[in-house]
Formats: C-alpha cells, structure tokens, sequence
C-alpha cells in the first residue's frame, strides 16, 4: 500500500467514528427531552409554575364571581392563602339630639362726629352690657370679643367726598352650655344693657355630648349591618366567619340657625316677657359598611 492510500484509510476510520459518536449524543438528547415532557405532563402545574398556577387560580375564581346570581358575593384568597367568599353590607343608625351649646354674638354700634366720642360711647354701652350679662348668669369665662371696628362715615352729595362721622362697632361673644339662658341675655343685652346688634345664635353639641352619641351611632349601625349579612348568608346556606374590612362614614346635619323674631310694636305688645327662641334639635347619622368573610 502506498502511503497516500494508508492517509486516506485513516481519514475514512476517523470520519466513520466521529459520526457513530454523534449518533450516540443526539440518542442520548432525544431520550431525554422525551422524558423531560412526560415528567411534566405527568407532575401537577403548581409544582411546576406556582406563580403562574396562583395567577391562573384568582383568575379563575374572578371570572366565576361575574357569572354568579348573587352580584355582592366576590370570590377572593384571605391572608392564610385559602379562597373565602366575601359579602358586603352596609349598616345607618340616626339620632335627634337636643344641642348643649349655645353661641351668641351681641354687639354694640355707636355713631359720632368724632372717633374718639364714639369710640368713648361705645365702650360705655358695652360695658353696661356685659354688667347685666354676668348678673343675669353669663360667666366671665363664657365671654370674648368677636370682632371691633372703626370706620369713618362719607356725605357724597354735591360731587365732594366728606367726612361726616365715625362709627364705631364692637361685638363680643357668649359661648355657655346654659342653653335654656339664650332668651333672657338677649332680652336683658338688648333692653338693659343697650346692645343693638345680635349678629348670630348657633346651637350646637358640645365634643363630649357628640362623642358620647356617635359611639352609640356606630354600635347600632354595626349591628343593622351584621344582621342585614346574617339574612343574605343564611339565604346561600352560608354563615358569616369573619370581617375582611369595615368603612366608617360618619355623617352629622346642622339645622338652620334660629334667630330671633323681628320685633315690631304689635310683637312686642304680645311677647312683652321673653323674645322666643327655639333651639331645635340635630341631626346626627352614622353610616357603616362592612366586607364580611362567609363560607
């Protein structure tokens, strides 16, 4: 043999042994990708893929929440990662209570040519006001200035801008939890003290009155609210198991503030003892909603 044939020989053996060992590589990979796929089709998908599996589970459960007959019931996972159903309800409790508080502006408006003569006036009245409050039994803690003010007065007549005169106005106020005094220190401001202005009467509930109310609101509202859900869970053969969230909206109405009645003469030959005034009552509504977990 020659030795290009014995070259060639060896090139023939070598090229025959590498393609027998990549026969053998590609066997080996078919074998296992082939087990690969039976081991996952075969394994449960949330050992596989817990995550998507999670996301496939609350999907699912959505979905079937939209198509069910009863649209406050959701499907949802609690906490523990278990599913739960949730029903929501709402629940109102209101009261009609009595104000305990009382605030009244009185004031004092005087006018004279000069500032300093009706700023003296002014406070010659006011002070009398404030003697016949306190002996009438407004207490000194009860009262403060409102609001005090000096402006001139202008005659525009004639095309010329004149002074004329000052006014002064200084009005103090009466916050006192004697509500049942409101009649008597306006009558007695007004016609012993020489008060002309009664800028406003306000009724209202002191903090610790309203607190006190709203507690009870809260607990009769929790109540309505628990057994308007003993009612639906008891319709779907279910039973409440727990809270999953509570909203509190608390919801309070004024009335209008009374004022006193205008008093002409004809008035005041018929209420010639007290100026009526009627202090109503409030409106306080409380109003609770609560997601309950049923099963």
């Amino acid at each position: 043999m020659t030795l290009t044939g014995s070259v060639l020989s060896s090139v023939k053996i070598l090229n025959l042994g590498s393609v027998t060992h990549i026969i053998a590589v590609v066997n080996i990979i078919s074998l296992l990708s082939l087990f690969l796929l039976l081991f996952v089709h075969f394994l449960p998908n949330n050992h596989i893929f817990p995550f998507h599996y999670a996301y496939a589970q609350q999907y699912s459960g959505a979905t079937s929440s939209s198509n069910s007959n009863f649209p406050i019931l959701n499907a949802s996972s609690n906490s523990s990662g278990s599913g739960s159903n949730i029903l929501s309800t709402s629940g109102m409790a209101t009261a009609d209570v009595k104000p305990d508080k009382v605030t009244i502006i009185v004031g004092v408006e005087t006018t004279n040519k000069t500032a300093k003569a009706a700023l003296s006036s002014n406070a010659a009245a006011l002070n009398k006001v404030l003697e016949v409050l306190l002996a009438a039994g407004v207490k000194k803690n009860e009262t403060s200035t409102s609001s005090f003010s000096v402006s001139p007065n202008y005659n525009y007549s004639q095309g010329q801008n004149k002074i004329t005169g000052f006014t002064v106005a200084n009005s103090i106020q009466i916050q006192s939890s004697n509500v049942n005094g409101t009649a008597k220190w306006i009558d007695t401001a007004v016609s012993s003290g020489g008060a002309n202005t009664i800028d406003s009467i306000n009724f209202a509930l002191s903090d610790n009155r309203s607190g006190e109310v709203k507690n009870n609101l809260i607990k009769q509202a929790v109540i309505d609210a628990r057994s308007k859900a003993d009612i639906a869970a008891s319709a779907l053969g279910l039973k409440i198991i727990g809270v999953k969230s509570v909203n509190l909206n608390e919801l309070e109405q004024e009335p209008p503030a009374p004022q006193p009645l205008a008093m002409t003469a004809a008035i005041q030959a018929r209420t010639a003892n007290a100026t009526p005034i009627i202090a109503g009552q409030q409106k306080i509504s409380v109003n609770i909603s609560i997601s309950w977990l049923i099963g």
